[in-house]
Parts: C-alpha cells; sequence; structure tokens
C-alpha cells in the first residue's frame, strides 16, 4: 500500500499517474471531490494533516507514503510523522527543496524545509528526501499577462534557474515509492540546463508566434505582486530566494533525473511545448493560470 498525499497538485497527481497499475495506491486529499478524474480508479481517502482521526485513517495498512505540506512554518509535518510512525509506515518520501543544501540561504521557508527533514529523519523510519529546484511550471504564473498584454513581468531577468519540470520530478518519486534502494537518501533534482527569465519569455513567445516583451519588476514593485497572493513573511522569503538566485545561487546542475529515471531530464522548451494552450489566447479563462502555493513556497527554491 502507497499513500500519496498532495494528489491534487501539480507534482501530487503527476505522481498517481506513473505509479504501476498494479500497485495499491491510497490518494489521501482534504477534498476527494478535487481530485483528477484520472486518479479516481485509485482508493481515495478525505484526510487532513490536522485531524489525527482523518490521518489515521489514511495511514492504516500504509507501507510507504509520499509527503507533501504546504503551510510554511506549520506543523503539518510533525502530525504527520508521529501518526505514520504510530500506523507502521516504513518509508516516507518527502518532497523537499534544494535549497536546504545553500548555507546563505536562512529564510523562513528554508528554516522550515530543514527542520521537517530534521524531524523525518529522526523518525526511526526509512526516508527519502527529494530536492528540487523551481518548478519550470510556475511560469504558468505569467499566463494571464501574456494572453492580455503579451508580457512577462518578473525580478532579475538574467539570473539563472536550473529549474526542473515537475513530471521529472514526479517519475522520481513513484519510483522512490516503489522500488527498493532508495531509503536514506537524498536526491537534488534540477533540469538539464540553468536558464533565465527573459530567456523563458522568449522561448514562450517562439512557441506562441507572438512577441513578448519583458518588464523587470523592482523588489518593491515584486513585494506588492506577491502580497497580494502571500502572507507578508512568505513575500519576505520569496524576496531573499530571488536574491541568492541572483547571485548565481541556483544554477548548479546534476544528472539525478537521469540516474534514477535512466533518460535525460526535460528541458524548459519540452515543458512549454507541452503546455502553450495555457498561455494562449485559446486557454479557458476558468483555468488554473497561477501556480499552486506548494510550488511557490515548497520549489522555488
Amino acid at each position: 500500500m502507497i499513500l500519496v498525499t498532495g494528489a491534487t497538485g501539480t507534482v501530487g497527481r503527476e505522481v498517481v499517474r506513473r505509479l504501476p497499475a498494479d500497485l495499491h495506491v491510497r490518494i489521501m486529499a482534504r477534498d476527494p471531490a478535487k481530485v483528477p478524474s484520472a486518479a479516481r480508479t485509485r482508493e481515495t481517502v478525505a484526510g487532513d494533516h490536522r485531524c489525527p482521526r482523518t490521518l489515521a485513517r489514511a495511514l492504516a495498512g500504509v507501507k510507504a507514503a509520499f509527503l507533501v505540506t504546504t503551510d510554511v512554518a506549520g506543523d503539518n509535518d510533525a502530525r504527520f510523522v508521529r501518526a505514520a510512525r504510530s500506523a507502521g509506515v516504513r518509508h516516507v518520501v518527502k518532497l523537499s527543496a534544494a535549497a536546504v543544501l545553500d548555507p546563505e540561504a536562512d529564510d523562513l521557508i528554508t528554516r522550515w524545509q530543514r527542520a521537517n527533514e530534521e524531524l523525518l529523519q529522526g523518525s526511526g523510519m526509512e526516508w527519502t528526501l527529494l530536492r528540487p529546484r523551481s518548478f519550470m511550471s510556475n511560469t504558468l504564473s505569467w499566463a494571464a499577462s501574456i494572453r492580455s498584454e503579451r508580457v512577462v513581468r518578473a525580478l532579475y531577468g538574467s539570473s539563472a534557474n536550473a529549474c526542473v519540470d515537475p513530471r521529472d520530478l514526479a517519475e522520481v518519486a513513484a519510483r522512490v515509492l516503489a522500488e527498493s534502494g532508495h531509503a536514506g537518501k537524498a536526491y537534488t533534482l534540477t533540469g538539464p540546463r540553468a536558464i533565465t527569465a527573459a530567456e523563458q519569455t522568449d522561448q514562450l513567445g517562439r512557441l506562441l508566434g507572438v512577441p513578448l516583451r519583458f518588464e523587470e519588476l523592482s523588489p518593491e514593485q515584486a513585494r506588492v505582486a506577491l502580497g497580494a497572493r502571500f502572507p507578508a513573511p512568505v513575500v519576505e522569503a520569496l524576496l531573499q530566494s530571488a536574491e541568492r538566485q541572483r547571485a548565481g545561487a541556483k544554477a548548479q546542475l546534476t544528472n539525478t533525473v537521469g540516474e534514477v529515471t535512466g533518460r535525460p531530464a526535460g528541458t524548459f522548451h519540452a515543458w512549454a511545448n507541452d503546455h502553450v494552450q495555457a498561455f494562449g489566447p485559446q486557454a479557458r479563462s476558468g483555468s488554473r493560470a497561477l501556480p499552486l502555493r506548494s510550488e511557490v513556497r515548497t520549489a522555488s527554491r
């Protein structure tokens, strides 16, 4: 039995798709109705990290679990680890962030992730840590301005990030959950090339067949824009993270995707080509254009 949390999010839903059909997979979601229809052939249970009763029910009989949490500075990891240990779970695979390895990273989000990693490592259960760089899918936050103005606005357009295709992250997670030999390991996951926001803008424009303009935000403009979506402490953490990227802290590459999956990590161009409709005028007005909070909080690092 494998339990997948976060299955309504960008990574979790892809993990469910990639787990072999002959495995018994259970999906935990606060609202099971939001689980993608393609995943409803799997067992689905309502569960909330803040409710011990639902956690115990979701974890009953589980041997391996994929853990995704998004409440920065909250104690959801501690609640889950405690319940998993009581339920006899053997292996927990946690979605963390590459920033935990950077000694210069001391923002709220990174401190939270480091503490959660240490908690899991000291739990007595087997563990595997997945530490991605920024998700390529975070660029979906540009979709509205691309459609309406043909413009992308972001901080530090010439700073590079070795962003990863979330589908590659999901493939690694699925293999770690289904195979042996991954316990006690931490995998830093990147794409095959560090890319800047200005380069991403150019590639999206070429795929869409329209000229796109990149406008670099000042830190104060970015603070205002982020403040419309996130609490002030998270905004400051994201701004600090952007400064580290500007200093080159996020351009290093790994070959972990290839080592675990046996194939090269996907490029941003390939990801964008597969999702180009989300940026075009034909995109449905109700489609999700903003990244999930879990993407920003745990994977923009």
